[in-house]
């Protein structure tokens, strides 16, 4: 069985997949109703927010897309905050649907300085974009402490934060921390195939909905609240994915939130601990280091890419390559999910063969 350790799309658990396969329903019938009201409940609860939270048919940047079309409007003035990939595609969105968007990058491996954040907004800032957790460096934003640094210069400013790969994974209070926006998505901790995103929008982003001129049809999400209150979605769902989620959240809740949370780090203090023991260099290490996903830096010496291929070939383990300005630079270790310490011991001890076959030595401090 392929050890897929990649920041996602993760391995379902067989309870998931088992749901899968079931026969449809009418999405426009009680059953589906009933199931839809039980997920918005649940989901509330791993968002922690008061708020209602959405289900779109969509992956992680269909609700990115879907948070920015339904709480701005052209020409809005929008602070984009990255430290990686998907912390730059967010502003690639703001600016495809016309903001005016300032760009706010840190370097690879390093999380956001809320002060620096703070000192790049302006009074009519409409809105903050944020990766919560970065799976292209292996970094977690302080959603809190960047959230109490805006709300210092700019209160109304919307605080809208991508946690398609922290949330079901690592601790997100959406109330409590001020957010404004929030997505994640259904291919990371949730344990399902992709294919559902999941976004909630706070009272004040309410009020952007409304003075929004964004063209939408699809994300409307005006839509969406519509068509909950009777129990159903605007178009047709994937009705097997609502049934898998309807799965995985019963069992993240029989689990506990908390304990969840607890076991993913975890996982990830474990994992970081097999990576130097193995004397390679991680790329973020302390509190900024993700507990979702874990980037190493390619020794000295040895390709990446070729690493990756025999790994995959030869001992079928799947690692993922490194993105942009990182490519042949770092791998990435997945372990968000279903996930426990034998997945990461076999996936470390298949990557010390492949490392000493293509050359590597272990340094003689590392022991």
């Amino acid at each position: 069985m392929q050890n897929l350790r990649i920041p996602g799309p993760t391995p379902c658990p067989p309870e998931t997949l088992n749901e899968l396969s079931r026969q449809m329903i009418n999405h426009r019938g009680p059953e589906f109703a009933e199931m839809q009201g039980r997920i918005m409940e649940r989901l509330k609860l791993f968002f922690r927010t008061e708020n209602e939270v959405y289900v779109y048919t969509t992956s992680g940047t269909g609700v990115m897309e879907a948070a920015i079309v339904n709480t701005l409007s052209e020409g809005d003035k929008v602070l984009s905050v990255s430290i990686g990939e998907f912390g730059d595609r967010f502003g690639d969105i703001a600016e495809a649907f016309g903001a005016t968007v300032k760009r706010l990058k840190f370097e690879p491996g390093t999380q956001a300085d809320p002060r620096i954040i703070a000192e790049n907004l302006e009074p009519d800032t409409a809105a903050v974009l944020l990766t919560h957790n970065e799976t292209s460096t292996g970094v977690t934003n302080d959603v809190a402490a960047i959230g109490k640094a805006i709300r210092a210069v700019n209160p109304d400013a919307l605080y809208i934060v991508d946690a398609v790969s922290s949330l079901g994974c690592l601790p997100f209070a959406t109330d409590a921390w001020g957010v404004d926006v929030a997505m994640t998505a259904s291919q990371k901790g949730f344990m399902i195939p992709p294919g559902l995103g999941f976004i909630t929008l706070s009272p004040r982003a309410w009020a952007g909905y409304e003075r929004s001129n964004m063209r939408k049809y699809y994300m409307d999400i005006g839509k969406a609240k519509r068509y909950s209150e009777l129990g159903q979605t605007p178009f047709t769902p994937a009705v097997s994915l609502y049934y898998g989620l309807d799965m995985a959240l019963d069992m993240m809740y029989e689990e506990g939130l908390e304990q969840t949370n607890a076991r993913h780090h975890a996982v990830a203090d474990y994992t970081r601990g097999r990576i130097k023991a193995l004397g390679l260099k991680l790329l973020a290490e302390g509190p900024q280091a993700s507990d979702s996903v874990t980037s190493v830096v390619v020794p000295e010496g040895v390709d990446g890419k070729q690493l990756l291929a025999i790994l995959n070939k030869e001992h079928d383990t799947v690692l993922a390559a490194g993105q942009g300005k990182l490519a042949g630079k770092i791998f990435r270790i997945g372990h968000m999910g279903i996930v426990d310490t034998k997945d990461i011991d076999a996936a470390v001890e298949a990557l010390a063969i492949v490392l000493e076959q293509l050359g590597y030595k272990k340094p003689a401090a590392v022991g």
